[in-house]
């Protein structure tokens, strides 16, 4: 494969760049606001899954908190 000089690199690397679709604000606000309900939906589940779990093992173990 035949290397290629830096000023055509350069130029590649600049074309590719300029194909990049950033989000709009209104995207970005909406991506944030989903992300954030869905750790708060992961975190109440894990929470509750781990709640039962304990109170398994406290029942197994006859060792009631």
């Amino acid at each position: 494969m035949a290397r290629t000089n830096p000023f055509t690199f350069f130029q590649q690397v600049r074309a590719e760049a300029a194909k990049v679709v950033w989000p709009t604000r209104n995207e970005t606000l909406i991506s944030t606001i989903m992300v954030l309900v869905m750790i708060a939906l992961a975190s109440a589940f894990f929470m509750a899954a781990d709640q039962l779990i304990s109170y398994l093992v406290g029942l197994v173990l006859s060792i009631r908190v």
